[in-house]
């Protein structure tokens, strides 16, 4: 689904430097070179309550957050290559399992995590989820390990406070605060792979924050940072974050023992209500204008219709003439990433309820979601 899709290049916060050129802009993935420095002190005299929460989330969170190296080997002519791509993490179980992006450990060889400690260990990659861009990896510390409370990222909210934590350009366990500024932002990812229902937040993201942990004022984890925007590879206070309950599938398939597969619908859409909406003939109350449908995909199967025809609406091109999706599930659409959602607590095989306005009526559609290798999007 794309509530809002960013026509810019990617900056993956952790691995090799690519440039792709796009207009006016560019997204690029971006390294770092690992440089620790020493814990800071803070004193309580004079801190007003929110900076006191920052504070206390800080000491509770930074010996969970790691740094992860992943060593790619190359054959050349003459001699291996070596090649290094670098990233954060942060540790949700005491016995050392580790959530993180999967581009920080993409075509690694090798992958060693290295402590606030500094103690390094090697880590095995446990569950690859290269179409969202996580991964599970495990080290073996031989002690238990001070882990973050994974939290509920269906209730975020715009305008609440997140602090992010990870090693931007190498420094160590930088702690930045922001807030949500958006929520459903659909981002160009790797491999023209969409990443969609992303959080954007304000809070400095840069190289090397890949795989750090986004957190609310209560100190759970609410998303995964990976992406930033800038044309520069610097931070503009615009950042993105895998929700968490993305990957909450994720580890609840590998605990269960299942191999573990995204379920994908296969459609873009955008969020429209109001004057646009009755200015379409779509009900006035909102819903999920369907802009393109993946050929072959569980939508496609289903007989979902995406635009015919396309208007200008201020300065972007909205495609026309779809299906008007408002109700998911049976709760009618209020958020621009709904479908993503409902669709995150699903499994290949499991059904999607759809309610579509189409030529002036309500229809119900129940789609079998499919798997994600299965789709180009």
């Amino acid at each position: 689904m794309r509530s809002r899709t960013l026509l810019l290049a990617a900056i993956f916060v952790g691995g090799f430097v690519y440039i792709t050129a796009r207009p006016n802009s560019f997204w690029r993935r971006a390294a770092d070179t690992p440089l620790w420095s020493g814990p800071q002190v803070a004193h309580s005299a004079g801190l007003g309550a929110d900076e006191q929460n920052n504070i206390d989330i800080y000491r509770t969170a930074k010996d969970s957050v790691v740094y992860i190296t992943s060593t790619v080997y190359t054959q050349t002519f003459f001699f291996v290559q070596t090649g290094h791509a670098l990233g954060s993490g942060f540790i949700i179980n005491p016995d050392g399992q580790i959530l993180t992006n999967y581009h920080v450990i993409e075509g690694g060889q090798d992958v060693e995590v290295t402590l606030p400690d500094q103690k390094t260990y090697k880590a095995r990659v446990l569950v690859p989820d290269r179409q969202d861009d996580l991964a599970l990896i495990q080290i073996q510390p031989r002690r238990k390990l001070p882990s973050l409370p994974l939290g509920d990222s269906d209730r975020l909210q715009v305008g609440q406070k997140v602090l992010a934590i990870g090693q931007p350009f190498g420094f160590k366990g930088t702690l930045t605060v922001g807030v949500v500024s958006s929520l459903g932002v659909s981002i160009q990812g790797e491999n023209n792979r969409e990443l969609d229902g992303m959080i954007q937040t304000d809070a400095a993201i840069n190289s090397g924050n890949s795989g750090g942990p986004l957190l609310d004022s209560q100190g759970s984890v609410i998303g995964i940072n990976t992406a930033i925007y800038g044309p520069n590879g610097g931070n503009v206070g615009i950042g993105f974050a895998s929700p968490i309950n993305r990957a909450k599938m994720m580890l609840e398939d590998f605990r269960a023992g299942r191999s573990f597969k995204p379920a994908r619908l296969g459609v873009t859409t955008v969020f429209i209500a109001g004057d646009l909406a009755e200015a379409l003939k779509l009900p006035s109350s909102g819903g999920l204008l369907v802009q393109t449908v993946a050929r072959g995909s569980a939508a496609e199967q289903a007989g979902i219709r995406g635009a015919r025809d396309e208007v200008r609406v201020g300065n972007a091109r909205l495609g026309v003439g779809g299906d008007f999706v408002t109700a998911v599930d049976g709760k009618p659409v209020t958020e621009p990433d709904q479908i993503i959602r409902a669709t995150s607590r699903k499994r290949p095989g499991d059904i999607l309820d759809l309610t579509i306005y189409r030529n002036g009526r309500s229809i119900q559609v129940k789609v079998k979601l499919g798997e994600a290798q299965d789709e180009p999007m």
